[in-house]
């Protein structure tokens, strides 16, 4: 799998593979000791890793079309619940 983070068990989720969404999360603020806000939106690939007991999901998402300026990378791994899905109405 892509970037599998180590200590984690990956899987494959179809349901989720190919759907656009949107995600969010915090990260470092390069230079300080501090964290802000992180929002990215993409594409959920369905590759998964569970961390810890009880599990703690991580999917993958590609194909970034907002992600924080200045983030170096092409993929993003997001927390099952940080995930809001573009296909899924809010009412």
């Amino acid at each position: 799998m892509a970037d599998t983070p180590r200590n984690a068990t990956p899987g494959f989720d179809a349901a989720v593979a190919g759907r656009r969404a949107e995600c969010d999360g915090g990260g470092p603020v390069l230079g300080t000791r501090y964290a802000s806000r992180q929002e990215f939106a993409g594409t959920i690939t369905g590759e998964y890793v569970d961390h810890g007991d009880p599990a703690w999901r991580w999917y993958l998402m590609t194909d970034l079309t907002l992600k924080p300026d200045g983030y170096p990378d092409d993929t993003v791994w997001c927390e099952k619940n940080s995930i809001f899905f573009a296909d899924e109405d809010d009412t």
